[in-house]
């Protein structure tokens, strides 16, 4: 396997956060370095970078609820959207 240089992580996926209906119990695995096709959620492609510096954030709720998940990665209070990506260029 080809590995991706360590620089320019986290990527952005998007600047803009999802909005996800999440459900109780369930164990979501958030992608914490943008690669991933299935945003904002994990699909392994973290494993690619070169010294394995980022893995998926894994977040289970109480009750189901609509949360906003980032997608820029670069939020302060992962893995929910504190509004950074309006501070961040487009993708």
């Amino acid at each position: 396997m080809d590995l991706l240089p360590n620089d320019n992580f986290p990527r952005i996926a998007a600047c803009t956060p999802e909005k996800i209906k999440v459900e109780p119990g369930k164990i979501y695995s958030w992608c914490t370095c943008g690669l991933s096709e299935k945003q904002p959620f994990c699909n392994g492609l973290h494993n690619k970078i070169e010294g394995a510096p980022y893995k998926s954030m894994k977040v289970q709720f109480d009750k189901e609820e609509e949360v906003w998940l980032c997608r820029c990665k670069h939020t302060k209070t992962p893995p929910f959207c504190d509004g950074t990506h309006k501070t961040l260029k487009s993708v």
